[in-house]
């Protein structure tokens, strides 16, 4: 296996990106086992360039998981309230901290928007 590089810079990064995109779009079919070690090495350095200058902490409660969830999942306007089964005033007070979410909305939070039971418990 080749040597794992390290990008040290955004344009470093931005360069590395545009090979592993060449070399995806070749199709795995395509690639020579030098291609495989060169897109395995390359992308292990973005991957760690990405975990340094990237990272954002994970949301510590449960209302930043919901909105976080939400965001990821592009629900927006009465999507959301309409998918965990409540109104929207609802959901802005649940998320606003000002009334506390029933069990009901808290199994619809588990199971539609993909949220672990045991963050949800520990966050109650």
């Amino acid at each position: 296996m080749k040597k794992q590089p390290k990008y040290e810079t955004e344009a470093e990064y931005e360069v590395a990106i545009e090979e592993i995109e060449r070399l995806m779009d070749k199709g795995e079919e395509n690639l020579t086992e030098g291609d495989f070690e060169t897109l395995e090495s390359m992308a292990l350095a973005a991957q760690a360039y990405e975990t340094e200058h990237y990272y954002e902490e994970p949301p510590r409660t449960l209302e930043g998981m919901i909105e976080l969830r939400m965001y990821e999942m592009k629900l927006d306007g009465v999507d959301p309230a309409k998918t965990l089964g409540v109104d929207e005033e609802e959901l802005l007070a649940i998320i606003n901290g000002t009334q506390a979410p029933s069990v009901a909305f808290l199994k619809a939070v588990h199971t539609k928007l993909n949220i672990p039971a045991d963050f949800i418990l520990q966050h109650v």
